[in-house]
């Protein structure tokens, strides 16, 4: 399972070859209790990644939930409660803490997106602007928030950004020569294709074969003329520079979807933190 294999390696990582200063301080066959605070209000994600930390560092633990993912949580409140070998409890600390502290702080920002606009059909999504080999849990984190996952790499959807047109030639070549490889490879992918300004808009209903259409840095005025002139022919996505200011604006336009960069490379992670509980 990928999230055990990147969980397995991120303990590598952390103990090499061995918790000296807990190996040095707790005797070996010492038990004990912790717990897990939270000292921020937010919406709480990665239960389910702390769990299988503590199982991969020791079978043995045993854990009490008091709350789930995707719940509100406030300043003070008991989130999980740890039992078993203190030196287990030591070494699962700040791992635990590293992808629940991060996983949390992109739910509660993706929540605040997603609730301006949750009376209307417009979905927030995530992006790939994300930390090399956290994408799985960050974008975990944005459906727990609220938000939709956009494709998940490379390989899943294709997306004709600014730079495969200018490379391919324009518009006309980068689609016709996109379906032809799809074809020849036999894959059944969705096509999106970014589009820069009306000029371009216009050439891509020219030449249609793709799925949606990324409207990228328009203002709301020219985006209400886009959905328009696209008149639901294809999906939309608003893209680019969109904050929790006009982020509705944008969604009263039509668009289908709005996509925030914001949501994973620039978020205040939820502070949290484990005591002993005695």
């Amino acid at each position: 399972m990928e999230i055990e294999k990147i969980i397995e390696s991120a303990i590598k990582e952390d103990i090499g070859d061995g918790d000296h200063t807990s190996l040095a301080t707790i005797p070996s066959d010492a038990k004990g209790y912790a717990m897990l605070f939270s000292k921020d209000n937010g919406i709480l994600a990665g239960i389910e990644v702390a769990k299988t930390v503590l199982r991969l560092i020791d079978n043995d633990l045993s854990t009490e939930i008091f709350y789930k993912d995707g719940a509100e949580i406030k300043k003070g409140d008991k989130i999980l409660k740890i039992f078993g070998k203190i030196r287990s409890i030591l070494q699962a600390e700040r791992l635990m803490l590293n992808f629940m502290q991060r996983m949390s702080g992109i739910a509660t920002q993706t929540n605040k997106y997603a609730k301006i606009i949750a009376d209307l059909p417009t979905k927030v999504l995530d992006t790939r602007k994300t930390t090399p080999n956290m994408r799985i849990f960050e974008k975990m984190a944005v459906e727990i928030g609220g938000g939709m996952n956009h494709r998940f790499g490379l390989y899943d959807m294709i997306m004709i950004k600014d730079n495969h047109v200018d490379f391919a030639g324009g518009i006309d070549n980068a689609i016709m020569r996109v379906n032809e490889y799809l074809a020849s490879a036999n894959k059944n992918l969705k096509i999106e294709i970014e589009v820069r300004n009306f000029k371009e808009l216009e050439q891509v209903l020219n030449t249609g074969k793709i799925h949606r259409i990324m409207l990228d840095n328009f203002s709301v005025q020219d985006t209400k003329k886009a959905v328009e002139i696209i008149d639901k022919r294809y999906e939309i996505e608003s893209s680019g520079g969109i904050t929790l200011e006009t982020i509705r604006d944008y969604a009263l336009c039509g668009v289908d979807y709005v996509s925030v960069g914001a949501l994973t490379h620039h978020i205040k992670s939820l502070d949290l933190s484990l005591i002993a509980d005695f």
